[in-house]
């Protein structure tokens, strides 16, 4: 483990790195902001995660239907977290141009709702339903290789707002349809995850349903992130 003592790390920040295990002993923390998977926190003493997990249940009801097994609990999911995007992109549509701008190098507004497009092609079409079809040519996947720019991805492209939106509608019908029929026993099947080399190369031997959580968290995740960002940009054009 690297260890730090009395270096002055203010204004630091840590981006895409992994803390598992880390240890601020003596710390002074002030005006600190954590986001990502946080689990097992403790802070003076106190283990804190799942106070912050309350929390953001109650703030966001719609995290406690992601982690149902129940299919009308997941379906009613699908529907307000589209709700929540088709209100957004409003809220975007109000403001031209807010689309493509980006704060802190995060995803401006159509980056993220590309990557949500390479999310349910791999993630839905690809695991949930066994489909060995090219990824929609516009989705952001991962920025590893080989994946960054393969199965169809095309990442010469930029397509406007409403190309995109038009895709995720259709994408977000394809998935309600799917959820209408679905059962909890093709829920807790084996995934039908093509045997060859493309993304997601993990999700082997999970269950549809866990495929299909991980659709729906990132269409969650994703939202907050955007929406946070809208937020700060509007802020910074009003003062």
């Amino acid at each position: 483990m690297t260890r730090y003592v009395d270096e002055d790390l203010h204004g630091a920040e840590f981006r895409e790195c992994d803390l598992t295990g880390a240890r601020l002993i003596g710390v002074v923390m002030q005006d600190a902001v954590i986001d990502g998977l946080v689990t097992n926190l403790v802070v003076n003493g106190v283990e804190v995660t799942e106070y912050v997990e309350a929390e953001l249940d109650r703030r966001h009801p719609v995290r406690v239907l992601i982690r149902s097994e129940d299919p009308a609990d997941l379906r009613e999911a699908a529907r307000r977290l589209q709700a929540g995007w088709t209100a957004t992109i409003e809220r975007i549509r109000r403001a031209p141009g807010i689309e493509r701008r980006s704060v802190n190098d995060e995803w401006s507004a159509v980056q993220t709702m590309r990557h949500l497009v390479f999310v349910h092609d791999s993630w839905f079409r690809r695991c949930c339903l066994g489909s060995t079809e090219l990824f929609t040519p516009m989705g952001i996947g991962p920025s590893v290789e080989p994946y960054r720019g393969a199965h169809g991805l095309d990442l010469s492209l930029d397509p406007d707002l409403d190309e995109i939106v038009s895709v995720r509608d259709a994408q977000a019908a394809e998935l309600e349809a799917w959820l209408d029929d679905v059962t909890a026993a093709q829920l807790a099947v084996r995934a039908p995850v093509p045997d060859d080399d493309v993304w997601p190369p993990y999700a082997r031997g999970r269950s549809v349903r866990q495929c299909l959580g991980t659709v729906l968290r990132e269409t969650f995740e994703h939202h907050g992130f955007c929406v946070r960002d809208l937020g700060l940009i509007e802020a910074q054009d009003a003062e």
